[in-house]
C-alpha cells in the first residue's frame, strides 16, 4: 500500500505517489508533443492509476487534451481521487488565458471544469506566478472567491524560489507545487518551511524526468538538463546504493519520498509497466536511513546539499 500523508492542514490524506496527467495530453498522430497511441490508451492508464491506489492527480488547462481525457475516462470515479488543477498561465505560453487577470482566471477555470466534467477541484493552483503578478492582478482575491463558491476546496500556487517566500507571506494559500529531487535539491529547506507553516506540498520533477530508455537516448540528452542530471548520478556513484533490481528512477522516487515534508510527488507516465514500477517503489516507502544519509553525503560532496 502506498503511504498517505496529511496535505498540510487541509484534512486531505494524499498518497505520497501522485500522478502527473501531462502524459495524457493527446494522441501522437495529432500532437507532436504527445506519445499516446490512442485515446483508449489514455483511458487504460488513467484507470490503472486509480486501480493502483494513487489518489492524487495533477493536471492543467494548458496540458493539451489532458483535462478532456480525464473527463472522458475517469470523471465517473471522481470520488476516488483528489484533483489538482491550475488556472492563470501568464508565464506558460498558454495562449488565450495567458494572464492572471480576473476574467482570464474565471474563463480558464470554467473551461477546465467543463473539460474535467466536475463542478469542483480539490486543489486549485495559480500556474507559476511571481509574487508581483498576484498582487497587481487581484488574483488572490479571485482564487479566494473560487473557494467561497465551492469550486475549489483549497487554493495554492505552483512556483519556485525566490517567489515562494513572498507567496507564503500572504497567508492566502493552503498548498504549493515546487520542484525537488536528489539531483535538484535547491528547494529542500523550502519544503520544510512550507510544511511547518501548515501548507501541503506537491513535488514535480521528483524522479528527475525519468531515465532515458537507451544509451542512444542518453547521449542525445547529454548536453540537456536531463542529460546533466544523469551525469551527476554517475559522478556520485549512486548506483552503488540502489537495491537489488531497483532502477535509478525508483531510487530517486524513494529518495524524494524520504524528505519528511514531501506530501505527494507527481510522476507522469503513459507506460503501464513504468506505472507499476513507480507504484512498487512507492509501496517500499522511503529509503533506509543509512542509505538516505549516504546518498545525501555523496551529493553534498559535489555541492548538491540537501538542507543547511
Amino acid at each position: 500500500m502506498i503511504r498517505k500523508m496529511d496535505f498540510g492542514k487541509t484534512g486531505m490524506k494524499v498518497t505520497q505517489l501522485g500522478y502527473g496527467a501531462l502524459e495524457v495530453r493527446g494522441v501522437a498522430s495529432e500532437d507532436p508533443r504527445a506519445r499516446m497511441p490512442s485515446e483508449e490508451h489514455a483511458g487504460r492508464i488513467l484507470n490503472a492509476v486509480l486501480d493502483s491506489g494513487i489518489n492524487f492527480i495533477d493536471t492543467a488547462w494548458c496540458y493539451g487534451r489532458s483535462e478532456e481525457m480525464m473527463g472522458k475516462f475517469i470523471s465517473k470515479r471522481r470520488k476516488e481521487y483528489f484533483l489538482a488543477a491550475k488556472t492563470g498561465h501568464g508565464h506558460c505560453s498558454a495562449g488565450k488565458y495567458a494572464s492572471y487577470k480576473k476574467q482570464d482566471l474565471i474563463d480558464c477555470f470554467d473551461e477546465s471544469l467543463r473539460n474535467l466534467k466536475t463542478d469542483y477541484v480539490d486543489f486549485l493552483q495559480l500556474h507559476n506566478p511571481t509574487a508581483e503578478d498576484v498582487q497587481m492582478e487581484g488574483a488572490i482575491e479571485q482564487m479566494q472567491k473560487f473557494k467561497q463558491q465551492g469550486k475549489a476546496r483549497f487554493i495554492g500556487a505552483s512556483s519556485v524560489i525566490p517567489h515562494l517566500d513572498k507567496h507564503l507571506a500572504t497567508g492566502a494559500w493552503q498548498g504549493f507545487q515546487l520542484p525537488y529531487s536528489a539531483l535538484e535539491p535547491e528547494h529542500h529547506d523550502m519544503l520544510t518551511k512550507l510544511s511547518k507553516a501548515g501548507c501541503g506540498t506537491v513535488i514535480r520533477g521528483g524522479v528527475a524526468k525519468g531515465e532515458p530508455e537507451s544509451k542512444a537516448a542518453l547521449e542525445a540528452r547529454r548536453f540537456s538538463v536531463g542529460g546533466k542530471r544523469w551525469d551527476i548520478f554517475e559522478q556520485t556513484k549512486l548506483d552503488e546504493l540502489r537495491g537489488e533490481g531497483e532502477s535509478r528512477t525508483a531510487f530517486l522516487l524513494r529518495f524524494t519520498m524520504s524528505h519528511p515534508h514531501v506530501h505527494t510527488t507527481i510522476v507522469g507516465t503513459q507506460n503501464p509497466d513504468h506505472l507499476k514500477e513507480n507504484v512498487a517503489a512507492a509501496e517500499k516507502g522511503p529509503l533506509p536511513k543509512k542509505t538516505y544519509d549516504e546518498a545525501k553525503k555523496r551529493l553534498a560532496n559535489i555541492g548538491l546539499k540537501h538542507g543547511g
